[in-house]
């Protein structure tokens, strides 16, 4: 049977980004959403359970792909559970259109859509923060580094330019909360972006000195 405890042993528990703590703050927001909205649970439990289970790490192919191939080895694990066709491509469907950077196949069921709002709720707020700087750690950037004119104006950085956890709010973070699809998740998100704004703007006033 696929419960929270059983998906415990697909993610790492140290990985600050997307291990196991991700999967459960997934798990109980996705629930809440679809409560809220009307979406089927067994269809919202089974995608959030099962959203990352292939490329937990940051940067390169394997993440960049991960809802990829996430989606297949769900349809391998819920075919084991016996369960039918068509809801094993309902599933499918929520953990492929899940990726932010990847829209290609736009959330169209309203499960779909409450999977990925509560897939990024989890990079805002207080745990936004966390996440932002555990990412960053990971790849190998700083948590705060000053964005280039370029990088401003286009989203890109110029060659050498780290991308620290700044650069990410300011390339995605900031922008989550007018890509959210459900009322419900727009309302959480109003908050948590701007505890998460306050907290950026606190962080450079207290690296350049003035705090």
């Amino acid at each position: 049977m696929l419960t929270l405890e059983t998906a415990r042993q697909w993610y790492p528990s140290t990985d600050p980004v997307h291990g196991f703590d991700h999967i459960q703050r997934v798990y109980r927001m996705a629930e809440r959403l679809a409560q809220a909205e009307g979406a089927n649970l067994e269809i919202v439990h089974a995608a959030a359970l099962l959203h990352d289970i292939e490329g937990s790490h940051p940067g390169g192919d394997e993440r960049a792909n991960h809802h990829h191939q996430s989606a297949d080895i769900a349809a391998e694990i819920l075919q084991e559970e016996g369960w039918p066709a068509d809801r094993i491509a309902a599933v499918q469907h929520c953990i492929r259109a899940h990726r932010y950077r990847d829209n290609r196949e736009p959330p169209a069921t309203i499960e779909a859509k409450v999977l990925f709002d509560a897939d990024k709720l989890d990079v805002l707020g207080a745990i936004g923060v966390a996440r932002t700087i555990g990412y960053a750690v990971q790849a190998g950037q700083p948590i705060f580094a000053q964005p280039t004119a370029h990088f401003l104006a286009t989203g890109e950085g110029e060659a050498g330019e780290p991308h620290s956890a700044y650069h990410e709010h300011l390339f995605k973070l900031s922008k989550v909360k007018d890509r959210l699809f459900t009322e419900t998740a727009r309302k959480i998100a109003a908050d948590r972006h701007e505890y998460l704004d306050t907290y950026f703007k606190r962080l450079i006033a207290e690296m350049s000195g003035i705090l």
